[in-house]
């Protein structure tokens, strides 16, 4: 059988990444443009900038990437963009850059959808988990977890109906005086904490279900900042101890849900993706648990946690595979369920 190859793009947000993979070789190059600092000053994503700055770094991300892999177009057989979910003008970049493109060099062009790609992207490791398995999707938006018997056979065990874990990470990070992106700054904060000065709860972990809530974390948050302020200042220390709270009982609620969605689904392997995977507090309570269960525990590399074109070309060269891919149209779904994507 010939191997294909596959140009991938992701603009769902605010990272322009742009891969080529190969079904035999793997994953040959990846470029990835952050626009970390476009946003600082305005403490979060502004949906416009994002676009504005896609555009203007798409193209020469994908001329450096060929390069890096020593290709042309003549030796690509698709062109997979992330068509949602996300920021409909930011993916409207990727999608019409890729469907353009595709269209231009007389390429098949696959839309994928961005958690898949998340979901997917342990895939791109030398211990790749074979299904059926469980995942739990934790990232700045979304926070699922997945029962997966395949690619495109997937049932949404339980989801967040307010706040994602990364969104309260980062709206923790902000009360707390922290720069955008704050999550990672909180955890880094969180390491010089005192883990038994306060105690947060750990949400609808009482209750039956594997709903996630976490936006009462944040209220929670600003209470005890609030109440642990000397005329409105909360000094350093302190800080670390509510920032170690919060990433405590954050961690905790993920764990206690992932165990209770192991026992319901009888499954030994869990998968961990999205940006928060690449917590370590996290990470090493998922292995524990896992190892108390005689299972096994997955992840993507650090690089390949947060949004990246190397997911999204490893999604959609497996649809490309099974030859579901789209027209001469340029769309984008913002709102997109992952179980209603077909099989393959």
């Amino acid at each position: 059988m010939i191997a294909m190859r596959i140009l991938g793009i992701e603009t769902s947000c605010d990272e322009t990444g742009i891969a080529i993979y190969d079904d035999e070789q793997g994953l040959l190059a990846h470029q990835l443009y952050s626009q970390v600092k476009l946003h600082a000053d305005y403490g979060g994503v502004v949906p416009e900038l994002a676009s504005r700055d896609h555009s203007r770094k798409i193209i020469p991300l994908i001329r450096d990437t060929l390069t890096q892999a020593n290709c042309t177009s003549d030796d690509l057989d698709g062109i997979a963009y992330t068509a949602g979910p996300g920021l409909v003008g930011a993916l409207l970049v990727g999608a019409s850059v890729g469907r353009s493109l595709a269209y231009a060099w007389g390429k098949p062009a696959v839309a994928v959808h961005h958690m898949e790609g998340h979901l997917l992207a342990p895939m791109l490791e030398e211990n790749k988990p074979a299904f059926p398995f469980l995942a739990l999707l934790v990232s700045g938006g979304h926070t699922q977890m997945v029962r997966v018997d395949g690619i495109g056979q997937y049932q949404v065990m339980g989801e967040s109906i307010d706040d994602a874990a990364g969104e309260a990470f980062d709206k923790t990070a902000k009360l707390l005086g922290l720069d955008y992106p704050g999550g990672p700054r909180l955890s880094k904060m969180a390491e010089s904490g005192d883990s038994a000065r306060f105690t947060f709860p750990r949400p609808m972990t009482n209750k039956p279900g594997l709903d996630f809530s976490f936006s009462g974390l944040k209220t929670f948050a600003a209470n005890t900042i609030a109440a642990n302020a000397v005329d409105g200042v909360v000094d350093e220390q302190t800080k670390s101890d509510i920032a170690r709270a919060f990433e405590d009982a954050v961690v905790d609620t993920l764990a206690i849900k992932c165990k209770r969605a192991l026992k319901e689904s009888g499954l030994k392997r869990l998968v961990i993706a999205g940006g928060v995977s690449a917590n370590t507090h996290l990470r090493e309570q998922l292995a524990v648990l896992m190892k108390s269960r005689g299972g096994e525990v997955f992840y993507p590399r650090h690089e390949f946690c947060a949004d990246n074109g190397a997911m999204i070309a490893y999604a959609g060269m497996q649809r490309l595979k099974a030859e579901q891919t789209v027209g001469l149209e340029i769309g984008a779904t913002p709102r997109w369920p992952m179980d209603q994507l077909p099989p393959v």
